[in-house]
């Protein structure tokens, strides 16, 4: 699938001058952060860059050459992240909520409206008394689900949280090497990772709300 700016221009016609993506990566590993991107268009704004698509779609050397693509062609653009402390003592959905806003107080100035991937709007519901919340008002939420697949500003945003997030996880390999994360970014499902945990236990970086043991070999425990 090819991302278009069909849904940003309809909502440049509705009068919206500014048009933000917004997207997450992280939210099911087992370590490190949630990071969460966002991206800013403007009404006008130069066509679609060739190669743009949902991060997931990219090989890392095809989402790396397209990192200053992107950089380039949005207005503006930021990433925030919730840490593991905070993804164990808030939840999934009030860390993506943390992570959220402060890739939007990064931003210069807030958009008009923001298009979020997926369909359960976790930026505007209720905020926790824990949040970090600079201000206490958001622009318009508009959920699309496949968004990041889709609208070009979410291709563009998923594709700054995802790099943004492995290289993260990369820099932290160097002190954990016995986990993989720079090929599996954290994530369970990678044999290595589960074979680290087995035979080393969980580190700073592991989110101790998973149930890690769960997934691992019978006669082994996480630590």
């Amino acid at each position: 699938m090819v991302p278009t700016l069909d849904v940003e221009t309809e909502l440049w016609g509705r009068g919206h001058l500014t048009v933000a993506g917004m997207d997450e990566v992280g939210r099911g590993a087992w370590a490190g952060p949630i990071t969460v991107g966002i991206a800013v268009l403007a009404r006008g704004c130069p066509p679609v860059p060739d190669g743009l698509a949902d991060s997931k779609f990219l090989s890392e050397a095809q989402r790396e050459r397209m990192v200053p693509v992107v950089r380039d062609w949005v207005g503006h653009w930021a990433v925030g992240e919730a840490t593991v402390e905070e993804v164990d003592r808030l939840g999934v959905t009030a860390a993506l909520r943390t992570a959220g806003w402060r890739a939007l107080a990064a931003l210069p100035r807030h958009p008009d409206v923001i298009i979020l991937d997926g369909g359960h709007d976790y930026l505007s519901d209720p905020m926790e008394e824990t949040l970090f919340c600079p201000e206490r008002s958001i622009p318009p939420v508009r959920t699309e689900v496949k968004g990041d697949a889709r609208c070009a500003v979410v291709s563009a945003a998923s594709i700054l949280a995802k790099s943004h997030r492995d290289l993260h996880m990369a820099a932290l390999a160097t002190d954990f090497p016995q986990y993989g994360w720079e090929r599996n970014a954290g994530y369970g499902g990678a044999a290595e990772h589960l074979d680290g945990v087995a035979a080393h236990g969980l580190s700073v970086h592991h989110r101790r709300s998973w149930r890690v043991d769960v997934a691992l070999p019978a006669g082994t425990a996480a630590s």
